[in-house]
């Protein structure tokens, strides 16, 4: 595999852990994408998609057929969408973004619909994603933040290995407000020979 800084472009591929398969999103994961995003669980936390404005199905859409796609071709990242392995039911999208090929690292982002939460599969997601982006493909640095109240996410973070470094101030806006951001990190030294944390 070619290092970080060599390609700003992610090959696009699936990846597979114990439950989870990580593919891209098509169009049959729109009414599934609408009832995850618009959740109230998840628009608590993620302004999706934008502060203000509530998520629709044209915006699954979106997502689902431009957005989610050209995060990849436009070097930004890639996002996935996180199905489970035994029955192929949507769980929740799982991405790479705001990759700095330069600085060779990235950010993880994900949510889970609420039919999928409570079960470690966005801790299983993540770690994929990460050990993935570390040992595959060579980055120093993935980056998780996650607003400093949503305790869940935090503990992903936790669960996944990931150090915690310190807080963002009034870093992200919300539906209702601003919000400070806990910031996560791994890097390879924090990884043994397996992957793990």
């Amino acid at each position: 595999m070619t290092g970080a800084d060599e390609s700003p472009l992610m090959p696009s591929v699936v990846l597979r852990t114990e439950r989870l398969v990580l593919r891209a999103h098509t169009g049959d994961d729109i009414d599934a994408v609408f009832r995850g995003a618009g959740d109230p669980g998840v628009q608590r936390w993620l302004p999706m998609p934008r502060p203000g404005k509530a998520y629709t199905r044209a915006d699954a859409e979106d997502w689902c057929l431009v957005s989610a796609p050209h995060a990849r071709v436009s070097g930004d990242g890639q996002q996935w969408a996180a199905v489970e392995a035994e029955t192929g039911a949507y769980a929740g999208s799982v991405g790479l973004t705001r990759t700095m090929w330069r600085a060779s690292s990235t950010e993880v982002g994900y949510w889970m619909g609420p039919w999928a939460r409570g079960r470690g599969l966005a801790t299983e997601a993540v770690v994929a994603l990460s050990r993935w982006a570390l040992l595959d493909r060579r980055f120093e640095r993935v980056e998780l933040k996650a607003a400093a109240g949503n305790t869940a996410s935090r503990r992903v973070a936790a669960k996944a290995g990931f150090t915690y470094e310190g807080t963002e101030r009034n870093a992200m806006p919300l539906h209702e407000g601003r919000a400070d951001l806990a910031v996560y990190s791994l890097i390879p030294a924090d990884l043994g020979r397996d992957g793990t944390a």
